[in-house]
């Protein structure tokens, strides 16, 4: 799209007024965001009554920097809020998860009251090998429903567990299970990937050598593949669970009870395990999910599509719906397991009404073609969702026009791991958006955008995003290491906490978020961030995706390579690339500066993906740099990385 179709575009969106059925039906009044300003502890207290307490809190918030406690003398159980209560208010026979898997063959759906049946029997299972409260448990899994009752089980004994993305290899097993002394690893045979079976035991196996303290590896059969069998160690979920008790009464926990470890990676340092505790987390991802989404629990099917091995599953897959008791589907393949519009025959056959994904999902459609879309009906939808990282107008206009047929309100939110929970977002039948705007912040939740001295800055300026007042789904630290989560999180800028991430207001106080600040280039002593040039290059009419990075230059000392997978009408028209990317490098030059222009573009058919759909833009810089290529077992497709290698190294023989 043109600059000026972009700027004609945000113009309208300025007055875009949502649809009828937002201003009359919203959940959020337009009141909200007062309400909670007046008083941002007393309105939080007041949205943790969506929860179900054993014994309700009496206290909301405990605060000496950095480290908070909310609703602490308050006791729950949180697999009863996701579970019994919808049970005992009689829903039990709403459906909880439509469960799709890879292969076209593979569906079941699980009612809440199915749901709480399995939980019960993996709990007592659990319970048989000697899981108790307090223990750390390994979840290491294919998106199948045993994955989520394992974390529900989990909960309802007071253990952490610990989800491991099923991406990974053994040794990032072996640092996350030591770390954080996980004695119970649950694991499956395996997965599958467009059609294909994939391994995972065999991964578990490899670590086990290095993890002598684990007692117990609980395997679910997926595959039916063959694996090696350690006496005592191994034990079949069919064996353990299915013959057991589907009754068990949960015990109730106080509301710091810790709930999970969720782990980051690092480029140089070790994972860090991020801790998240029950009861606040639980009142603020119910209560995003809530209103951010407007959901009807009686009506809607919600489809977060991504994974439970990151944040974004455990927070909007299980935590924040199952709280609301929606219904959603839960998916376990590719966007072309089984053909390019598997995703739109996914929410034609389930009427999906909430669509939540990342914007490289999104542009990865759009790369497939909007024709797609036409042929299926996906008129249910009524409310589009983007998470993970900043997205560009271009995607974000897509989204809306192709796959919400210029009827859904798109939220584009912000948040993090270590924040638990959607930070900033418009709010659907109150916000008007503006296409790549995250807008501004959640309803209780305190931002700031600030200079390097910490200092806020004006509207149309950018900085640093900082947080300054706690909230409840907060991180409670790094597990076994508070000085690293202090000098990581808070040591920056004082008393506040430093979320890594660079933003921008615009000139109407909006906020855009501009990625990582170590992905902020200096170019002639010009700091320019990578996400603006990716932006750039992705507005080109003929661009499907693009990522960026900074490579080291005698001259500038630091330049632009950018890495660029064109549209299928664009691949397959025969023209020569070379005036493809003269033609991008001028337009980044017009849409943003001549300095901007990339030294390098790369055409290339794909970019390195990991199975979440994050770009892996470390193994680029490596590219970039000549360096030896990092890890690449986590991607989708691994060989892609030698692909691109080999355009690098046939690019600078041109140049030479």
């Amino acid at each position: 799209m043109a600059e000026g179709q972009i700027e004609a575009f945000l113009t309208e969106e300025r007055s875009f007024a949502p649809p009828a059925h937002f201003v009359a039906h919203a959940n959020a009044k337009p009141t909200i965001y007062d309400e909670a300003d007046r008083d941002p502890v007393a309105w939080w207290g007041e949205q943790a009554r969506r929860l179900t307490w054993d014994v309700e809190p009496t206290t909301t918030l405990e605060w000496t920097r950095p480290y908070a406690q909310w609703f602490s003398d308050g006791r729950l159980n949180a697999s009863v809020n996701c579970v019994d209560r919808h049970v005992a208010a009689g829903n039990g026979e709403r459906v909880a998860f439509h469960w799709v898997g890879d292969r076209e063959e593979d569906y079941v759906d699980v009612t809440y009251r199915d749901l709480l049946d399995r939980v019960c029997r993996a709990a007592n299972g659990l319970s048989s090998l000697g899981v108790k409260a307090g223990d750390r448990v390994a979840i290491y899994m294919p998106m199948i429903p045993e994955a989520i009752v394992s974390m529900l089980a989990c909960a309802r004994l007071g253990a952490i567990h610990s989800v491991i993305f099923g991406g990974f290899a053994a040794e990032a097993l072996v640092d996350r299970i030591l770390d954080s002394d996980c004695r119970y690893v649950i694991t499956a045979d395996g997965g599958y990937r467009r059609g294909e079976a994939s391994a995972l035991k065999v991964n578990v196996d490899a670590a086990m050598p290095k993890c002598p303290d684990v007692a117990a590896v609980l395997v679910v059969k997926r595959t039916g593949q063959a694996v090696e069998w350690t006496p005592h160690r191994d034990h079949w979920w069919h064996d353990v669970v299915d013959s057991q008790s589907s009754e068990h009464v949960a015990q109730s926990f106080e509301a710091e009870h810790p709930l999970y470890l969720m782990y980051t990676s690092g480029t140089t340092a070790r994972p860090k395990g991020i801790l998240h505790t029950t009861g606040g987390y639980l009142t603020q991802v119910a209560t995003t999910h809530y209103y951010v989404f407007d959901v009807k629990a009686e009506t809607d099917v919600c489809w977060t599509a991504a994974d439970i091995g990151w944040v974004t599953g455990h927070s909007y897959i299980v935590y924040g719906p199952l709280c609301n008791g929606v219904t959603q589907v839960l998916y376990e393949g590719l966007p072309d397991s089984g053909g390019r519009d598997r995703w739109w025959r996914i929410i034609e056959k389930y009427k999906v009404s909430i669509l939540y994904t990342a914007p490289t999902a999104i542009r990865t459609l759009m790369k497939w073609g909007d024709e797609l879309t036409r042929l299926h009906d996906i008129t249910s939808l009524r409310l589009l969702g983007s998470v993970g990282e900043p997205i560009n107008p271009e995607a974000w206009m897509w989204y809306r026009e192709h796959v919400g047929q210029n009827r859904c309100p798109v939220v584009d939110t912000w948040w993090q791991t270590e924040t638990g929970a959607i930070m900033v977002t418009p709010l659907p039948g109150i916000s008007v958006t503006k296409p790549g705007a995250a807008m501004r912040a959640f309803p209780g939740i305190t931002v700031d955008v600030v200079d390097n001295d910490g200092v806020s800055v004006g509207n149309g300026e950018g900085g640093y995003l900082t947080l300054s007042a706690p909230w409840p789904a907060m991180t409670r630290g790094i597990w076994g290491d508070a000085e690293r989560y202090v000098d990581t999180y808070w040591s920056r800028f004082d008393g506040s906490y430093f979320a890594g991430d660079g933003a921008k207001r615009d000139a109407d106080g909006d906020l855009w978020l501009l990625g990582r600040v170590d992905d902020v280039m200096n170019i002639s002593g010009h700091r320019l961030s990578t996400t603006e040039v990716e932006h750039a290059l992705v507005g080109h009419e003929g661009v499907a995706e693009a990522a960026v990075v900074g490579a080291s230059d005698d001259t500038t000392g630091q330049a632009i390579v950018a890495f660029v997978t064109l549209k299928f009408s664009v691949a397959d028209s025969g023209d020569d690339h070379r005036s493809i990317i003269e033609d991008l490098r001028n337009h980044v030059a017009r849409t943003i500066s001549p300095i901007a222009k990339p030294r390098q573009i790369i055409i290339t058919p794909d970019l390195p993906k990991t199975r979440s759909g994050k770009i892996m833009r470390r193994l680029l810089r490596d590219v970039a740099e000549h360096r030896a290529l990092g890890d690449v077992t986590t991607l989708t497709d691994p060989a892609i990385v030698g692909v691109i290698d080999s355009l690098m190294s046939q690019h600078a023989s041109d140049d030479e």
